[in-house]
């Protein structure tokens, strides 16, 4: 319990300082962290590295070592790459078939690389939290021959990191209104289970990073970005898979997988605001333009 309130209060406070340290400097409005919003404001893409810093920082005191390593380490990766898109993006495509167009014609776009990136961190991820595991995974071991299952195992490790990689990209597809990616972690963080040394602190590191961009973002001063999105959604979707079992990840990785290409064809905005009880949830607090 007291690793989870530390937990809280470090990913919290660095988060919420070095938000408020650059909206309070020049840099605020600095041509390469400002963009235009759904409502024609300026924001400040600032709040992405703050969230992702205090997404590593709080990681730092997950318990259990292979789980602290994996999520420090996608965590890292996805909000790197993230910040490579956000602040060095070239090319113009856009979208998962945008991206994977780009690449089988040869051209490597900073939204290429993170469909490359993430999705390698994710796997190198899985593979630290499988490694010893004898969770329930895909396949069973085979008993007869004494050694694991190297199929199951593969299969295993390649849907974990799917889990993560896929929960990573949907929420940067959901920060497209204020406060949206932060109250959807919030959300699954509530009704998830919880296992003590498994969930609490990352869960906690999660909350406390949400709690301080809270404002800004309701706000609209600031928002997530690649960065802030693709960092949270891979903390989330790392303790997801590693609080799972083979076939409750497969059925994670199925959906992941459908709302990714429902993405293609439909506007998650569109859905969201003509379904009551999402609509309300989703402009709860935000501030009206």
């Amino acid at each position: 319990m007291i690793r989870s309130l530390i937990s809280c209060a470090v990913a919290g406070l660095l988060g919420y300082t070095a938000t408020r340290a650059v909206l309070s400097s020049k840099l605020r409005g600095h041509r390469k962290v400002v963009r235009t919003n759904h409502a024609g404001r300026e924001v400040s893409l600032v709040e992405g590295p703050a969230v992702s810093a205090g997404l590593v920082a709080g990681s730092l005191l997950i318990e259990a070592p292979r789980q602290r390593a994996a999520s420090l380490l996608v965590t890292t990766v996805s909000g790197s790459l993230g910040a490579v898109d956000d602040f060095c993006e070239s090319g113009d495509s856009k979208g998962l078939r945008g991206h994977l167009s780009a690449l089988a014609h040869g051209r490597i776009t900073t939204g290429g690389l993170k469909v490359i990136g993430i999705p390698v961190a994710s796997i190198a991820a899985a593979t630290i939290l499988r490694t010893g595991s004898r969770g329930h995974g895909l396949v069973p071991s085979n008993a007869k021959s004494g050694d694991q299952n190297w199929l199951g195992s593969t299969v295993d490790v390649v849907v974990t990191g799917g889990v993560i990689a896929g929960t990573a990209n949907l929420f940067n597809l959901l920060d497209l209104r204020p406060g949206r990616a932060l109250k959807a972690g919030l959300l699954t963080l509530a009704f998830m289970p919880h296992q003590h040394g498994l969930t609490w602190a990352p869960g906690a590191a999660i909350a406390g990073s949400a709690a301080a961009a809270w404002p800004d973002d309701l706000g609209g001063a600031v928002m997530l970005g690649d960065t802030g999105a693709n960092a949270l959604g891979a903390a989330l979707g790392t303790i997801l898979a590693e609080n799972s079992t083979g076939k409750q990840r497969a059925v994670l990785l199925s959906g992941l997988v459908g709302l990714t290409l429902l993405s293609e064809k439909v506007s998650f905005t569109s859905i969201i605001e003509s379904t009551p009880g999402l609509r309300e949830i989703d402009a709860f607090g935000r501030e009206v333009v």
